[in-house]
């Protein structure tokens, strides 16, 4: 066990306790929720544990956490049944007694008859604390929390696993007390940029030197294709963190370029969206083996009416001739799958539709379809300007990636050429 005179960080941890978590048979929100919420306090917060139903373990994820953190948050295990644990673990991992509450135990019995139920015996254990613990007390439900400083370094909250009661516990009770004993009086500022067309192993090295920095922080993460950059201040007022990441931010978008497309819930198709609408401009697509996904994420914008006309989703080669145009003696010579098609459907697109700009794609999804020459993942992205004039890129996806992943990938690299070409005009 730690000592208790042990100099601990000034962090707060959040330790989720209940089996069901571990089986997967329940999705752990309750951490996402209390992240979110020291983040907005400003609380450091480094670690998140999940232990199950079991005294001993719930004791050895207390000595973990005890050793590292000054603020503990737990949710889960305060009802009424055996395996309901976490007070009766905190009490005999700090060695005192559990004590019973009689105002609780009142208002359990007040909030059961008011829906004409008698509570079981079992009920009572809900108004049993550590001794010296003081009761956060649930508006919603039977089983009240804990708010407890078992020692001068380290002060523990503890809430019910059901989202609802934890959700006001924390607005209503722990807010304010962790407020009034200096806890939340900083708070985190984050900007999230969006990049694409960059690894993220290229991205992290051009901007190695701003990764080390403690505030703000720069943090890298992939996330299905993107590359994704946070960058977080923490200071006293909303204001002040802002000012702090400006000028990082900055740093970041000298370095990346053209590679940034936007911030926090930017993406491609709304990007694209704008700089339609700023140059007043029009688009129309073609898709083939995207099915279309790429006119499904542009019509997903609000306002996508303004500058995307429609789309042609042509499978068959006749849908191909004689809504798009393509010459029937280029697919024969070619195939469906080449460079001279997604020229022809791309123009196609654009003078069927009348659009200032158009894209195309055709390829093989898979998993079948594929051959030597032209395997599983190969796509032909097509681009015609507002000049009539076409270009057309070869990509090469990979099986690997799965039919979805082809699909994916095609229509977002497709906004991303349009974007990086609308951006030079």
């Amino acid at each position: 066990m730690i000592p208790p005179q042990a100099v601990i960080p000034q962090e707060a941890e959040i330790l989720c306790i209940g089996t069901e978590l571990l089986l997967g048979e329940i999705t752990n929100t309750n951490a996402q929720y209390l992240a979110t919420e020291l983040a907005q306090l400003g609380i450091p917060h480094h670690y998140q544990t999940v232990v199950g139903d079991n005294e001993a373990r719930i004791h050895h994820a207390l000595e973990v956490a005890c050793g590292r953190s000054s603020l503990i948050l737990t949710t889960g295990g305060l009802g009424p049944t055996p395996d309901d644990l976490t007070h009766e673990a905190l009490a005999s991992f700090f060695g005192v007694e559990m004590v019973e509450h009689p105002q609780v135990w009142e208002e359990i019995l007040q909030k059961y008859g008011q829906r004409g139920i008698v509570p079981s015996s079992s009920n009572r254990k809900q108004a049993l604390l550590p001794k010296g613990a003081a009761v956060l007390p649930n508006p919603v439900g039977s089983a009240c929390g804990l708010i407890w400083q078992p020692r001068p370094n380290l002060r523990i909250l503890t809430f019910p696993g059901v989202p609802r009661e934890m959700h006001r516990m924390w607005q209503e009770t722990a807010v304010p007390y962790l407020r009034s004993v200096g806890w939340g009086q900083e708070v985190f500022h984050s900007q999230v940029l969006r990049h694409w067309g960059i690894p993220e192993s290229t991205l992290a090295e051009r901007v190695g030197s701003l990764l080390a920095g403690k505030n703000p922080t720069v943090a890298p993460y992939a996330s299905q294709g993107e590359v994704r950059l946070r960058v977080t201040g923490r200071a006293p007022t909303r204001e002040q963190a802002q000012a702090l990441i400006a000028p990082v931010i900055q740093q970041i978008l000298e370095i990346a370029g053209e590679d940034y497309f936007g911030s926090d819930e930017a993406t491609l198709a709304s990007v694209v969206g704008e700089l339609l609408l700023k140059q007043g401009q029009t688009l129309a697509v073609a898709e083939s083996c995207t099915g279309g996904l790429l006119g499904q994420l542009l019509t997903g914008i609000p306002g996508s009416s303004g500058y995307f006309l429609g789309g042609v989703v042509a499978y068959d080669n006749r849908i191909k001739e004689h809504l798009l145009g393509v010459d029937p003696a280029t697919l024969e010579r070619y195939g469906a799958v080449s460079k001279p098609v997604a020229a022809q459907m791309a123009l196609g697109a654009k003078q069927t539709l009348g659009s200032d700009w158009a894209l195309s794609i055709t390829g093989i999804a898979g998993p079948d379809g594929g051959t030597a020459t032209k395997p599983v993942g190969l796509v032909y992205l097509g681009l015609a300007d507002p000049d009539g004039k076409t270009e057309v890129q070869e990509y090469q996806f990979g099986s690997l990636r799965g039919r979805e992943g082809v699909r994916w990938w095609s229509a977002q690299t497709a906004l991303d050429r349009l974007r990086r070409r609308l951006l030079r005009r």
